[in-house]
């Protein structure tokens, strides 16, 4: 080491260490789709978020080599099945990578407030650059192609208006009033984002060996239609308009393209996203009864999420994650 060297903080080797097994997984996904895609330009863009995968890991496997940090194993090719037929089609492959571009923004703009060294900020605001440019590229493959699901219209403000009455917030009794377009938007995005996640889980489930794998998968995609339809009955109320569901978008497959220990981590990444969005949909959320359902479900999500981790504890495959010193143990 260095004289001037400046160790890494914990925020700074966590968010690396998270990186490292999130872009390990995706490396094994894209890998795959690209096997199989025959649409050129999705295949163009699935390989510009491989590469964006391979260039991150390897990026951290330098970082932790110098810091002599233990590289996570994560996810490598032992983990894909490359002859596996087709699990999904081209145009989910699509919808997928800006489902984990918008994820990316959100993670990577979560994490740069927190970092302090130069080089480690520099990586993270590449990374945040890097995936807004992917997602600008697939939002615009998918308005070429027709695929695109917009959020609903609301009407435009024609002139500044007040609130005058609490009931704007609680609506215990009486007509509830229009939702308010934050609401909209988080309600939309989450069915859109939940709709993916059944449709992966539904895959998975399909193509799953193992009948208690096959079981808790499944549990997580009923979960999900049922947060879908909780949160539908708010947009019908309205006559606004409901995403797509991308059932139609998986094949009939029964031959795992992934390890089972590869489905279950990402299961439980998507269940993770789940919280935290589910988190600031609730701060966006005026309305009351709005904000007690998403705190149903958040509770709900939460608890499935925990009997995953306890799937993978089992298996033995959740790496120790960077951890506080154990002061106490040491003083003994």
């Amino acid at each position: 080491m260095q004289k001037n060297h400046i160790d890494l903080t914990s925020a700074e080797i966590s968010c690396l260490w998270s990186s490292y097994l999130a872009d390990s997984m995706f490396i094994c996904v894209f890998k795959y789709f690209i096997q199989h895609i025959k649409d050129e330009e999705i295949k163009n863009l699935v390989e510009h978020a491989l590469d964006l995968s391979q260039q991150h890991v390897e990026i951290i496997q330098g970082i932790f080599k110098t810091e002599e940090i233990a590289i996570p194993q994560g996810f490598k090719d032992q983990d894909i099945n490359l002859k596996a037929k087709p699990l999904f089609t081209d145009n989910f492959c699509l919808f997928y990578v800006k489902n984990m571009a918008e994820g990316g923004l959100m993670v990577n703009g979560d994490i740069l407030p927190n970092i302090y060294r130069e080089d480690i900020y520099s990586f993270y605001s590449k990374c945040l650059t890097s995936t807004l440019e992917l997602h600008g590229e697939t939002t615009n493959l998918l308005l070429e192609k027709g695929l695109a699901v917009r959020p609903p219209k609301i009407p435009k403000p024609e002139k500044v208006e007040f609130i005058h009455k609490q009931s704007f917030l609680f609506e215990f009794l009486g007509e509830r009033r229009p939702l308010t377009g934050q609401e909209v938007t988080h309600l939309y995005s989450n069915m859109q984002t939940n709709a993916i996640g059944a449709a992966i889980a539904s895959a998975f489930t399909q193509v799953s060996s193992s009948k208690k794998i096959r079981e808790h998968v499944k549990r997580g995609k009923d979960i999900l239609e049922k947060h879908t339809k909780v949160m539908n009955s708010y947009l019908e109320s309205y006559d606004l308009p409901v995403p797509i569901s991308y059932k139609d978008e998986i094949t009939t497959s029964k031959e795992a393209p992934f390890s089972e220990k590869l489905m279950v981590f990402h299961i439980a990444m998507n269940v993770t996203a789940r919280i935290g969005i589910y988190g600031i949909s609730i701060s966006q959320s005026q309305r009351s009864d709005l904000t007690i359902d998403y705190s149903r479900l958040l509770t709900e999500i939460i608890a499935y999420g925990e009997d995953g981790v306890n799937i993978m504890i089992d298996k033995e495959w959740v790496e120790k994650p960077p951890m506080a010193a154990d002061r106490k143990k040491l003083r003994k």
